[in-house]
This record gives structure tokens, C-alpha cells and sequence, in this order.
């Protein structure tokens, strides 16, 4: 990959925008036409959310459209704009609102019974919101606010906005400016071939849309009206869906395999929130910020912001050794059934992006796949998408790749940072002989692990369990040691597995004594689970802990010291079958308390350089491990403990804290108010 190639930000953090879609605001505190519980809940949703905007301080917001539920034929309307418009007033940055299909009408489908878009409703929204297509400039950026509900209408005002909408694009081009697009309906959800929805825009429309996205690249694309997120990378342009601050379009539960959750999946509350845009000298980041629902009743204010540290974005995020296993599928399209609502004549077919976000939520870069991942074009081309927004791949498969695996593996090994081959080790010179065929054939960086065949069926009393156990464990470095010196430069890393039972920590750094030795890089495969199949690991609190300090200790070794990578199993909870545990995320793919963890400490090594310094051990019930930074000192400290105890434990030993950052929320204390700091927690000294 390209430097000119990549999507990765660059330069300094310049000024931060906002974007909100879909608030769909009532014409009457807690009532809505609509029958679910939560459209009740629209208003105070709103005005929480434009709290939490004036306190983020963005230079300004783009409403993507949808700011009211009743459409332009109801009598409500005026109501609810004058809602709108009242509650906005509290809005401290400047606010650019995008027609969305309740504000001017739905785009023209003869099976849709809601009225359509046409001249009278145009004129209404004129007369409460303003212009309905414009653009303006902030700094060196332009904005393009594009009324898709017209698109395909055949109104006089369609023709009008493709008019001005080539003339200003091509503006903007020539004055070399950086563009950005705001738009109600996408022009397409998940690709752009997919049969037309209610959720997209329909041909030809689409096509002449697509086609000034090739021809004039702005560097994103931002969407609403489908209440949940996509993201899309078509050449060098971002193509953003965000999610509602109102509530979530259910239909798509489909994605998730578990029950549906509140208001049979409308009111999966994790899933609402809004997009702070930050944008850099190169490129920009947008962070989505989950409201989780919270309200804010009026006349109530929120209290003042507490210093918190905030996680950083994957493609931003500089530590690049730590990463995570796909268990689940991570790029899975599926058939979403017709409702009888929104869609009634043809199954949608639509990507679950929601994964991708967990993973740009937590900062993890680098990315535990099967081989299949790579064969199958849908998803490789995903892989290609991620791969330019800085993530990289490890991909896995047992037995040296083959035929049309092998052929793949050659012809894509810019997507693959390594090859993980698992083999058994009785076939160990073969292999090696295989694998070095393969890299001077053009292949990838190999990594080679083995599959533990004595550990696979063990009988003990009267019962007998299929195991499969793989990774190299370090009591074997010398067996591997003399194996590898008669393949030199077979291959360039080691997998090992790192037992439920064994301290992270001193995992890490026996893995790197050994990668120090033997000039490869060692990969840390950190199990969540025991032997036993049917033992669960479902202690939250426990596995965020273990993932803390496992984290830590890796992005805190050197490569100098000898290089290590660290993969997390799970991204995703495995909630059934065998070897149950959870992950990062839940089902849904909402951020469970690891992935808060993980994401604050990734932030943490990202802001600083901080190195491990000594071993970790026991303080006052928590366990502690140190790091430094030239003279600054940190340790983060997991376990069951007390965070004041653990602090003024290390008080005594001459370890006087300086500020305690809790790593599930985030929040910043001082050395004076411990009180409702929680572990992980990472402790700066004095």
C-alpha cells in the first residue's frame, strides 16, 4: 500500500464539525403518532444530545434530515417544526439542516401510501426551514447540503438542483477545495448495485449521483434516514450512514443472533447517537458517539464535562501491535425480510457494518481472519477497504494453502500483513520447505503454528472431549529453535498460546526474550478459555481485566526488546456452543466493558510512549503493572480491589498518584477523589 493510497489521517488536528441525523421530533412532549414507546421519547432524546453538542464544541453541525416525525400532509407539521426550531435555539454552533423525507416528503414510489414529495410541500419546507439545496464554506472545506427526496421526481425543482449541484461541484474542484456531501436518503446502502428500497436512492438518480462522486472525489459522504451505520470506500471517498438519535430502524435486527431487544430491536439504545467530525491537515476522523438514548427532560441542564481520556479512532491509533480474532462473520451480508411496513415486495440485502465500528471504537488495527475471508470476493474486497484505512491482516488456515488458496494468497499479499499456517508438527520440514516455496514465489510474511494433536482427545475417568488446541507453547523453544535453523527464513513469526490460567503480562515478556532469540516477531495468542469446553467465561469485569493488562504489556514492549503482536479472542461474546466467553462486544455488537477497556488504554499508549518497567505483581488486592515514560511514571492496575486502597498502597512504597484514569468510563480523578474510580484503571504518578 501507498502512502498516496491510504486513508489514514495525517498532520494536525485542525477543527471538529458535528453531524446528527434522524432526531424525528414530536409536535408534543412524550407523545408521537407513531406506535412505539420510544418515538415518545424523540424530543428529550434531541435536546440531550444538542447538551452534549455544546459541550463538545463543534465550529458546526449538519443535521442530515428527518428533524420532525409528522410529514408535510399532517396537520402536526407546523407543530413540530415550531418544536424543532425552539429546542435548536439551545444549539450553540451554527446548525445546517438537509431535507429528509418527513420534513418534504418521501421519494416518489407508487406503493409508498405516504405523501410524496411535490411543489407545495417544497414550499413548505421552504417556509420553515429555508433553502433546500446550497452549499456553504467553513475554513478550507466545502459543504454540500443535496435534497435527495427530489431526486427522480421529474419536479421542476430537480432539474434546478442538478444544475446548480454540477456547477458548484465543479466550483469546488477548480478552487481545489476539500468537499463534503449531506445527504438525506444514500444513494445506496451496502453496494451500489443493490435492487432499489425504501432506504435508497433509486435509478437513474443513483447513477448520475455515483457518477459525481467519481468524477469530482469529495473526501466524504455523509447519510441518513436508514437509523443505522454503514460505511462505504468508493475510490477516495468516504461514504458514511449514520445512526438516528431517535431511534434504531428495527428491521435490520435481522443482523444479530440473539433476540431483538427493546420495541422488538427500535429501542436498542446503544446503537443512537451522532458523528463528531474531526478533521486534520490530511483526512479527517469521524468518531461516532453513542447517546445510548439519554434524555434530558426541559428545563434540566447536564452537569459540567469531567475530564475524561478519549479512545481513538483505528485509523489514527499508533499502536499497531495489538489486534483482535473474527470469530463471527465481520462483513456477513443477509437477507433482510419484507416488514410489511417500509418494504413489502422483495427481501433487502444488506451488509452488517457493525463490527467495523466496534473495532474503529476500540482503535484495533490489526485483524485475526480464516483464509476463507480472502477467498470469497465480497469480503476480500472489504479487506482491500481496510486495508487503506491502516488495519491489517493476519490470515490463518491449517495446512500450507493449495491450489486456488495458494494462487489467492500470491495474487493478494498486499491485503495480508501475515500468513498464520497451522500444521502438525510431525510434518514440520515439509512445511517449512512449503512455506519457503511460497514467500519467494511472491507470498506474504509467514507465521507458523501448530496444532497440538496429543491435547485434541483426552480420556479422563469416563469422559472423553474433542479439543482442538494450537500455538506454540515456550517450553518448546528449543525443539522450534533447531526445527527453524534448518529452514532459514522460512519463516518470520511464531504463534503461542497463552493459557486462561497464565499472567499476561509475564507472557509478553518471555515472548519477547524468545522473539529476541530466535530474530522472528512472537504473536501472543491470548485464549479467554480453559480446557473444558463446557466451562463458561462470562465474568465480564474478569475478562476485561485480563485483556487490560495483556494490552498493556504488549503496546507497552518495544520491538527493540524483541517484537511481539497480541490477538484478543474475542472480538464478539460466543454465547453458545462450546467454549462459551465474552468479547468486546456483545451480539449485537454494543460495546461490552473490555471494549471501553481496551479502547481507553490503546488511547493511553497512543498519547504517550510508555514502555513496561519491571514485572507485574500483587498491591493491596489489585494487580499492578508499571510503566515509564523518559521520567514519567504510570502503572495500570487491574483486579477486584479498591482503587483508593490500591493508591494508597503505592503511596507508602513512595508512589504518590498523580491522577487515576478509570478505563471503563474513561474518566480522569484526581489523586484526591478516588471515590467512584473503578479498575482497570491506569495510575500516573507525581
Amino acid at each position: 500500500m501507498n502512502d498516496t493510497d491510504a486513508k489514514t489521517v495525517t498532520g494536525e488536528r485542525l477543527f471538529t464539525f458535528a453531524v446528527i441525523a434522524d432526531t424525528h421530533m414530536n409536535q408534543k412532549e412524550d407523545y408521537s403518532s407513531s406506535p412505539y414507546p420510544c418515538n415518545r421519547l424523540a424530543n428529550a432524546r434531541t435536546r440531550r444530545v444538542i447538551a452534549e453538542l455544546n459541550q463538545a464544541r463543534p465550529e458546526f453541525v449538519v443535521h442530515l434530515g428527518d428533524m420532525i416525525n409528522p410529514v408535510p400532509e399532517l396537520p402536526t407539521y407546523g407543530e413540530a417544526t415550531a418544536n424543532f426550531h425552539q429546542l435548536a435555539k439551545d444549539l450553540a454552533a451554527p446548525l445546517h439542516v438537509v431535507a429528509g423525507n418527513h420534513d418534504i416528503g418521501d421519494k416518489p414510489v407508487s406503493w409508498m401510501p405516504a405523501g410524496r414529495v411535490n411543489d407545495e410541500h417544497i414550499a413548505l419546507y421552504e417556509k420553515h426551514f429555508g433553502r433546500h439545496f446550497y452549499s456553504f464554506d467553513h475554513r478550507d472545506l466545502h459543504l454540500v447540503i443535496i435534497n435527495s427526496p427530489i431526486i427522480n421526481s421529474g419536479l421542476a425543482a430537480e432539474a434546478a438542483q442538478r444544475h446548480w449541484l454540477e456547477a458548484d461541484l465543479a466550483a469546488a474542484a477548480e478552487a481545489g477545495k476539500r468537499t463534503f456531501w449531506c445527504i438525506h436518503y444514500p444513494p445506496y446502502v451496502s453496494n451500489p448495485d443493490e435492487s432499489s428500497s425504501y432506504d435508497n436512492i433509486d435509478e437513474p438518480g443513483r447513477g448520475w449521483l455515483l457518477d459525481l462522486i467519481d468524477r469530482f472525489r469529495p473526501e466524504g459522504v455523509f447519510c441518513g434516514h436508514v437509523h443505522n451505520f454503514w460505511y462505504d470506500l468508493r475510490g477516495d471517498t468516504e461514504i458514511y450512514l449514520l445512526p438516528s438519535t431517535a431511534f434504531v430502524r428495527h428491521d435490520y435486527s435481522e443482523f444479530y443472533r440473539i433476540e431483538p431487544g427493546p420495541d422488538n430491536g427500535r429501542d436498542d439504545a446503544a446503537k443512537l447517537g451522532y458523528f463528531l467530525v474531526h478533521v486534520h491537515a490530511r483526512g479527517h476522523v469521524a468518531e461516532n458517539l453513542r447517546s445510548y438514548g439519554r434524555t434530558l427532560e426541559p428545563g434540566e441542564t447536564l452537569p459540567p464535562p469531567a475530564p475524561r481520556l478519549r479512545p481513538r479512532h483505528s485509523k489514527e491509533n499508533r499502536v499497531a501491535n495489538v489486534g483482535v480474532d473474527l470469530r463471527h462473520p465481520w462483513a456477513e451480508e443477509m437477507e433482510i425480510a419484507p416488514s410489511g411496513a417500509l418494504d413489502e415486495f422483495e427481501r433487502k440485502r444488506a451488509r452488517n457494518d457493525y463490527p467495523l465500528l466496534a473495532l474503529w471504537e476500540t482503535g484495533l488495527r490489526r485483524l485475526r481472519l480464516p483464509i476463507q475471508d480472502l477467498l470469497d470476493p465480497r469480503v476480500r474486497d472489504r479487506m482491500a477497504i481496510l486495508r487503506r484505512l491502516g488495519h491489517t491482516f493476519q490470515v490463518y488456515a491449517y495446512g500450507l494453502p493449495e491450489g486456488a488458496a495458494r494462487a489467492a494468497v500470491i495474487a493478494h499479499a498486499h491485503l495480508i500483513d501475515a500468513l498464520e499456517v497451522v500444521i502438525g508438527w510431525d510434518g514440520a520440514g515439509a512445511a517449512l520447505a512449503g512455506l519457503a516455496a511460497l514467500k519467494a514465489a511472491g507470498g506474504p510474511r509467514v507465521y507458523l503454528s501448530r496444532v497440538n494433536r496429543k491435547d485434541a482427545a483426552k480420556v479422563e475417568g469416563a469422559r472423553y472431549n474433542h479439543l482442538i488446541s494450537h500455538g506454540f507453547v515456550f517450553a518448546e523453544e528449543d525443539e522450534i529453535a533447531q526445527a527453524l535453523a534448518a529452514a532459514p527464513g522460512a519463516v518470520d513469526g511464531l504463534v503461542f498460546k497463552v493459557a486462561r490460567d497464565t499472567a499476561p503480562a509475564g507472557a509478553v515478556a518471555e515472548g519477547a526474550r524468545l522473539a529476541a532469540r530466535l530474530g522472528l516477531t512472537a504473536c501472543l495468542y491470548l485464549k479467554s478459555t480453559s480446557a473444558s469446553p463446557a466451562e463458561d467465561f462470562i465474568d465480564d469485569a474478569a475478562n476485561a481485566a485480563r485483556m487490560a493488562e495483556a494490552v498493556a504489556a504488549a503496546a507497552g514492549t518495544p520491538a527493540a526488546d524483541g517484537a511481539v503482536e497480541l490477538i484478543l479472542d474475542t472480538l464478539a461474546d460466543a454465547d453458545r456452543g462450546y467454549f462459551v466467553r465474552t468479547g468486546l462486544v456483545d451480539r449485537r455488537y454494543n460495546p461490552r466493558l473490555a471494549s471501553h477497556v481496551v479502547g481507553h488504554l490503546l488511547a493511553a499508549f497512543h498519547a504517550r510512549d510508555w514502555t513496561v518497567d519491571g514485572e507485574a505483581r500483587e498491591v493491596a488486592g489489585g494487580r499492578v503493572l508499571f510503566l515509564r515514560d523518559g521520567d514519567a511514571r504510570a502503572a495500570v492496575v487491574t483486579g477486584a480491589a479498591e482503587a483508593a486502597a490500591v493508591a494508597a498502597a503505592l503511596a507508602g512504597e513512595g508512589r504518590a498518584p498523580a491522577r487515576w484514569t478509570d478505563l471503563g468510563s474513561g474518566r480522569i480523578h484526581g489523586a484526591e477523589d478516588l471515590s467512584g474510580a473503578g479498575l482497570p484503571a491506569l495510575l500516573e504518578f507525581a
